[in-house]
């Protein structure tokens, strides 16, 4: 991304942004497994014994040239606060990316997932998806979510509502263009939520989704330490927030290929929100 000096620089600013609070996790739904992630609601007893990955399970058709009209959004009741985890039965987190595609550490950040056969959801930004479409492409090939996280990263208690419409509205058209379908979930940059980002997600068919254990990627602390962040925070229902743009994620990389085979040893199953019909 052009602006990941920016970024870094907002970030340490604005650290404290996403400290929310408690938030309800009612409408959040789970995928369980391969075949049925489209479309089934995680048991209570956890799901079954991980698959080998069928990409055609999940294969999105891309609608890049077929223009307007859009798909219309089905609208939400308006939130307050966002969803900062997923529901507690079983031992269920959800591993999420934010600020990509990057060509230079998303495909890695793919290579992981796909080799332990997880699926994880990515926030991305639409100046990175319009030079990155093979990337959003293949997100939809092996059954990622994606969400919506604004066209420039812009602090969005800075902007009036007018603007943040067209941040929020060109990502989704985005994404509908190259993953398949529009989003079904929104992060607001640096956690900054306010009431008209809550209002115009809700309009657009969009959950806010927050988090629960920052793995401080953004800082660039070093791989260890993004490890032992997951590692210890992990419990049913954690959300982790990390990143696969933004400036250099490489310790991002290397720490997941350390704490995902980690997480998966210990019983925890990755997995990410059903798709609502």
């Amino acid at each position: 991304m052009q602006k990941d000096q920016l970024f870094t620089r907002r970030r340490l600013l604005l650290a404290g942004a996403a400290a929310l609070g408690a938030a309800g996790t009612a409408g959040v739904v789970l995928a369980s497994d391969a075949e049925d992630a489209a479309r089934t609601v995680v048991p209570a007893a956890g799901p079954p014994p991980r698959s080998a990955l069928k990409s055609s399970a999940f294969r999105l058709q891309p609608l890049t040239g077929y223009g307007p009209p859009r798909t219309e959004p089905r609208k939400l009741r308006v939130r307050t606060e966002p969803i900062m985890e997923i529901p507690k039965s079983g031992r269920h987190m959800m591993l999420t990316f934010d600020d990509g595609p990057n060509p230079n550490y998303t495909p890695h950040i793919l290579d992981t997932l796909a080799k332990y056969d997880v699926r994880a959801m990515f926030f991305l930004c639409g100046e990175c998806i319009v030079v990155n479409r093979e990337l959003v492409a293949r997100m939809a090939e092996e059954g990622h979510v994606v969400g919506n996280h604004t066209w420039t990263h812009p602090l969005l208690t800075t902007m009036n509502r007018s603007e943040i419409r067209d941040e929020m509205a060109s990502t989704s058209d985005a994404i509908e263009d190259t993953y398949g379908e529009r989003p079904q979930w929104f992060r607001a940059p640096y956690g900054a939520w306010n009431r008209a980002a809550f209002q115009l997600g809700a309009e657009m068919g969009m959950e806010p989704m927050a988090w629960t254990v920052d793995s401080t990627d953004w800082t660039t602390p070093g791989t260890r330490t993004i490890v032992d962040i997951v590692e210890h925070g992990a419990a049913p229902g954690v959300v982790v927030l990390s990143h696969d743009a933004g400036g250099d994620r490489s310790q991002s990389v290397k720490a997941l290929r350390e704490y995902l085979p980690y997480l998966l040893d210990n019983g925890y199953h990755l997995t990410v929100p059903r798709r609502r019909t």
